[in-house]
């Protein structure tokens, strides 16, 4: 791990980075899954590669209230795989926090889980929506929507092994079916199965990330089951929340990809969602301190090597759709350390600040 002693983010007196604190988003549509209580329906949907520990930390200072970790294959966590409990990191500044399991057997996801439970997690969830191949290729993720025999089974081994956390489930509308009955069935089997909560997408597997979510399905599932139901698929920004809710009625909404960059996509969906005034968007300068922030926590949580290649990705989430930004990715890409990585964070801003106060044409809403 990296010490970044010179980053502005840097705390010296408790030796770490901090974390701005928590914005309070109370509401009275209060989120309750089982023992658990959420005071806000805004969740952060877990995505390989992307939601580690510093993501998370970034997220829960500006309004996330409740996060997971990446996906977990079963198999590897059985198997004391230590990348996977790398994965699992659990301190307690990062909470509350959901786990989400992915595999096709039965007996070994109730093994899997019940590990999970004695690790201090809050929640778990199972996968059966992921639509990458090596996923479905195995037999688990979309690929359980064509076996609902096989996922009830999985279903009810592990809430028999889980007692004291609740166990969810995320689903897509279909395989390849586009009429929604796959993902009506699940979801009737899940609730039947001791299921606390049901995570809906609107895309079929066989979509990828592509075309548009159909929202008609979550509010058809919805309907349908008394467990509470949680919206996923095209959510960028608090309008596609407020949308989404009014469309399906959705009890919770969880955010994916929009959040990759723009932790301040959060608090906007919260102020939608209550009725207040949205927050003004971020400035240049908001944007700097975040992504700089960002890459200090990543310095500290993950050797220098890992950090360094994590932060070429990260940096390029932030300033995805700044105007002339080519050849700063571009340079991003080819940092070998972390201060270099700043350095370019640094110049690059102090460029665009100067424009900026030169009264160049520029919306800050390009770069959240």
């Amino acid at each position: 791990m990296r010490n970044l002693t010179n980053c502005p983010c840097y705390n010296a007196t408790v030796n770490r980075v901090t974390v701005n604190s928590i914005p309070d988003f109370t509401t009275d549509n209060m989120l309750q899954l089982q023992s658990l209580r959420l005071k806000s329906g805004v969740l952060q949907a877990p995505m390989a590669g992307c939601t580690d520990l510093a993501f998370r930390l970034i997220g829960r200072g500006y309004g996330l209230e409740f996060a997971f970790s990446e996906m977990i294959a079963s198999e590897a966590l059985i198997r004391n795989n230590q990348k996977t409990l790398t994965l699992l990191k659990n301190p307690a500044i990062d909470k509350p926090i959901g786990v989400q399991l992915v595999g096709s057997n039965p007996e070994r996801m109730g093994m899997a889980a019940a590990m999970i439970e004695t690790m201090g997690f809050d929640l778990l969830d199972l996968n059966c929506g992921c639509p990458v191949h090596k996923i479905t290729g195995n037999g688990a993720g979309a690929a359980l929507l064509r076996e609902p025999g096989l996922a009830k089974r999985i279903f009810e081994n592990v809430t028999r092994r889980v007692r004291r956390i609740p166990v969810t489930v995320k689903i897509r509308k279909g395989y390849a079916d586009a009429s929604g009955d796959e993902a009506f069935h699940l979801a009737k089997i899940a609730e039947q199965s001791g299921i606390a909560a049901i995570t809906v997408h609107g895309r079929l597997s066989s979509q990828g990330y592509t075309g548009k979510a159909d929202w008609d399905i979550i509010a058809r599932i919805k309907q349908a089951v008394k467990i509470p139901v949680i919206g996923n698929g095209d959510v960028k920004n608090a309008e596609d929340a407020k949308r989404l809710v009014a469309v399906s009625g959705c009890d919770a909404i969880m955010v994916g990809r929009a959040a990759l960059g723009n932790p301040w996509l959060y608090g906007s969906i919260h102020a939608a969602l209550a009725g207040t005034d949205a927050p003004p968007p971020p400035s240049l300068e908001d944007v700097k301190k975040t992504v700089l922030q960002h890459v200090a926590l990543e310095a500290q949580h993950d050797h220098e090597k890992m950090a360094i290649l994590k932060c070429r990705r990260i940096v390029c989430w932030y300033f995805k759709n700044v105007p002339r930004g080519a050849e700063f990715r571009n340079r991003i890409h080819r940092s070998r350390t972390l201060e270099e990585t700043r350095e370019i964070i640094e110049e690059f801003c102090r460029g665009w600040s100067a424009l900026l106060n030169s009264g160049s044409a520029f919306s800050l809403h390009q770069v959240s």
